[in-house]
């Protein structure tokens, strides 16, 4: 197998691993931020916080493999975004490190300091959300930094910085979609009146994430994006000072229009939302179509922004892409053969624990009131 090869071979999985931390971790982070509108009182917000307590960790396996490939295949884009996006990243963190904690603490307290804790689950459920699309809105808009000639990364990035308009609102379309996806899992996986205002509540939310992400799709044919405009052996070592790239109108686009098919990406998100709505009085079926959005969403910004996996704003010429910014070619074919072996455990151990825990949750399962 080719270097070139193995570069969109990895570019693919990194976008697998994902769209499995969006779908899986993504109704985890939807149930909390819903909190609020589902569950009027403790009771219901304990029923609506069992029906992730058995998944929500495994389910954060996703995000450590995303991180895990992104160091090991992509270590220039490791670099660039982890320490250009750190404060977004510190985050991130805190709003998750704040989800088990949440958990552990509101069952250890009554009245208002457990709601304060409910509050902190809630926040947990949002701030991911939210500053994943950010960081995916930043992509487009392109962030400022180079290398110098020893292949030294400099920025100028803020956190200021990372709240551009453009950025915000791919954050709230991200936002919505997380949101969808847990009204579709609380439909689902809850019970009584829990389940019933995740339903009453699903078209509001498709209709807030197909109008968001249709305003982010015509702001983006408005803007500025990147081309390639000089580029050396695609199987040749990875150096971002060996290629040439400029801005020009429309550019994020360029794909699409170079293979029509790919529009079919942004029809199936739509898609997938308002089918949702209509499969609503049949949750399974609700839930498998609303976990197609963030797939079909990821698909869509990464069939735009192909090549390029962090481009630059000040030097569009150093920005990483898919053919300059991989590990060797004999890492990348070593790590292929573990993800061989080990993803299909992960997908296949996932599978199976849904299975053993399938079926709506009730007041009768948890006995009224558990351990939180």
């Amino acid at each position: 197998m080719d270097y070139m090869t193995l570069r969109l071979i990895w570019w693919a999985l990194l976008g697998i691993l994902l769209i499995g931390f969006a779908v899986t971790d993504g109704f985890d982070l939807g149930t909390a931020a819903l909190l609020p509108i589902v569950a009027k009182n403790d009771e219901e917000r304990h029923l609506a916080l069992h029906t992730i307590d058995p998944v929500w960790e495994g389910n954060q396996v996703w995000f450590i493999l995303g991180g895990g490939a992104i160091f090991a295949a992509w270590p220039p884009l490791y670099a660039a975004a982890f320490s250009g996006f750190y404060l977004a990243m510190f985050l991130v963190l805190a709003a998750l490190i704040l989800r088990p904690v949440g958990f552990q603490f509101r069952g250890k307290f009554e009245g208002r300091m457990r709601g304060v804790w409910d509050a902190g689950l809630v926040i947990s459920g949002i701030v991911p959300s939210l500053i994943f699309g950010v960081a995916f809105g930043n992509l487009f808009v392109g962030v400022p930094y180079n290398f110098d000639g020893d292949l030294r990364f400099h920025s100028t990035i803020t956190l200021l910085s990372l709240l551009n308009p453009f950025a915000l609102l791919v954050g709230l379309v991200s936002l919505a979609m997380i949101l969808l996806h847990g009204t579709a899992w609380l439909n689902h996986k809850a019970s009584g009146v829990v389940a019933e205002r995740a339903r009453r509540v699903m078209p509001y939310m498709a209709a807030a994430y197909a109008i968001l992400f249709a305003l982010a799709g015509f702001w983006l044919i408005q803007r500025d994006g990147m081309r390639i405009t000089m580029i050396g052996d695609l199987n040749g070592p990875s150096n971002p000072l060996l290629k040439t790239a400029a801005t020009a109108p429309g550019a994020w686009l360029f794909n699409f229009y170079s293979h029509p098919a790919l529009w079919l990406l942004p029809l199936a998100a739509f898609a997938s939302a308002w089918g949702a709505v209509l499969l609503r009085k049949r949750p399974l079926g609700a839930f498998l179509v609303s976990a197609c959005v963030p797939l079909f969403t990821i698909a869509t910004a990464g069939a735009a922004l192909f090549p390029f996996l962090l481009p630059s704003s000040s030097e569009p010429g150093m920005s990483l892409t898919v053919w300059d910014a991989s590990s060797s070619k004999l890492t990348l074919a070593i790590m292929l053969g573990a993800v061989a072996i080990f993803l299909p455990i992960v997908i296949v151990y996932t599978g199976w624990v849904y299975r053993v825990l399938r079926g709506p949750v009730t007041m009768d399962d948890i006995g009224g009131h558990g351990g939180y």
